[in-house]
């Protein structure tokens, strides 16, 4: 009798009953679980999986946020221009590598990828350091960040202008950046559909003797054909053609070229004048460079 009741403590009766109501009940709390799953559904927290990515850049600007931060605008190699934020960036130990034109090593993390997100920057290669006594290559530098940020659609991949500006930042003789620079901006106005026809004479088909330049198609036309056109087409520097030999003449007329396709086509539009002062079609850091090239002409003339 005891080891019956060790193994089955109630009388058999009384152990059927009590599981069917031990049934009864899981029955009834398994069918309110779905009825309340299904009427009234409960939140439920997600933890987002934060975004990030490795990159290289080249630093295009740094406004401040804030009281310690900056907001650091780049143009990387595979995610295009692209803003970040880089917390304490207004102490003096981040001053230096925020510099424009600076290459830098990039980590970019967000917890949605269409927030701001933070950067944490590493200074590859200093680019207008060796370059601080020149004022030549400093305005050449600010004008091509600038305009880069200014016409650049945000976080669109394009790995060609990043090399381009690469291969400008990495001239090493002096007397190159002016036609450099030139021929990068034609190569901005290609990367963006404006690109100019430099092949042959729109009207003649000629390959040689190249003068000038349609303000409204962008093709090349040779002296002859553009006779009678005299005082409408925009003169084309002869080191676009081939000629080793340039002065500051040329290069303003280069920065005429280049700068009435970026007017017109490039900062025309609202969403790219947030850089262009209002009286003006081109960015400043642009206007002050062809300044800066029409100052020492007239200096040069001067003097002869």
């Amino acid at each position: 009798m005891r080891a019956d009741f060790l193994h089955n403590p109630l009388p058999r009766g009384e152990c059927k009953k009590q599981g069917a109501q031990n049934r009864s009940v899981q029955l009834v709390r398994e069918d309110f679980s779905t009825a309340a799953t299904q009427q009234s559904p409960v939140a439920v927290r997600v933890r987002h999986k934060s975004v990030e990515w490795n990159d290289e850049g080249i630093v295009l600007s740094a406004r401040p946020h804030g009281e310690t931060s900056m907001i650091v605008t780049l143009l990387t190699s595979a995610h295009g221009c692209h803003a970040g934020l880089v917390s304490g960036g207004q102490s003096r130990r981040h001053q230096s590598s925020l510099e424009a034109g600076n290459h830098v090593a990039v980590r970019w993390n967000a917890r949605l990828s269409d927030h701001l997100g933070n950067f944490s920057l590493e200074v590859l290669k200093a680019n207008a350091a060796p370059w601080l006594n020149d004022p030549e290559v400093l305005a050449i530098i600010a004008s091509a960040t600038t305009t880069v940020e200014a016409s650049l659609p945000e976080r669109q991949p394009m790995p060609h202008l990043f090399a381009s500006l690469m291969a400008l930042f990495s001239i090493t003789d002096r007397t190159l950046w002016g036609p450099a620079y030139i021929r990068w901006e034609m190569g901005v106005l290609e990367a963006l559909g404006y690109g100019m026809d430099l092949s042959c004479c729109a009207l003649t088909g000629a390959k040689e003797g190249l003068a000038f330049i349609s303000p409204r198609t962008g093709r090349a036309v040779t002296p002859e054909a553009a006779a009678p056109y005299q005082g409408k087409l925009l003169p084309l520097p002869s080191f676009l053609c081939g000629n080793p030999r340039w002065d500051e003449s040329d290069i303003l007329q280069g920065l005429d070229l280049t700068g009435h396709f970026l007017s017109r086509h490039v900062f025309a539009h609202p969403q790219n004048r947030r850089l262009v002062p209002i009286d003006g079609t081109l960015p400043l850091a642009r206007q002050r460079l062809a300044a800066y090239y029409t100052n020492r002409m007239e200096r040069a003339e001067a003097v002869a």
